[in-house]
């Protein structure tokens, strides 16, 4: 008997994307990390916060990302980036690739309109259990306890199964 795993999928309604809120944008860039390095648009996370206080720079900006979502077009300005080399400290020799840590610089615009569509997409991911239980990496609320329980219970199972078809 073949069990194929896409006829246990549950259709699931379609929906609407919903404009961006101000709130969405707020608490994306409070958790925004003020010690980073600039982007290619030579802004950092402490200056787009001083800019995003004021409503109307604010509005322009999720007006900014409405729009990106609803023509499904990223700006060309948005998917620029340079790379930088740095020099890992300590290293007695700098004759290996190992001695050097890229970084990659976007434009901290960009970098926030998809923090905020990331936020959502992990959200509505959640929220309709799009994720198998067994899925904890890279997501939000899982934790090492998450990991343990999941663990447990496929070693329970797999006693279980054990037990109840052992020939011996």
């Amino acid at each position: 008997m073949d069990i194929d795993i896409l006829d246990e999928i549950i259709d699931k309604p379609t929906s609407s994307w919903p404009l961006f809120s101000k709130e969405e944008f707020k608490i994306t860039i409070a958790n925004c990390n003020n010690t980073s390095t600039t982007g290619l648009d030579k802004l950092l996370w402490s200056h787009l916060k001083i800019i995003l206080k004021d409503d109307k720079c604010l509005n322009s900006i999720i007006h900014i990302a409405n729009i990106c979502i609803e023509l499904r077009y990223w700006p060309l300005h948005f998917k620029r980036s340079t790379t930088v080399v740095i020099p890992k400290l300590n290293k007695k020799l700098y004759d290996t690739p190992k001695s050097f840590r890229p970084i990659v610089l976007l434009n901290t615009m960009g970098k926030l309109i998809k923090k905020v569509i990331r936020e959502r997409l992990q959200f509505i991911t959640a929220a309709n259990d799009f994720i198998h239980p067994s899925q904890l990496g890279g997501l939000k609320f899982k934790f090492t306890t998450d990991t343990g329980v999941a663990l447990t219970h496929i070693i329970q199972m797999d006693q279980e199964f054990d037990n109840k078809y052992s020939c011996f």
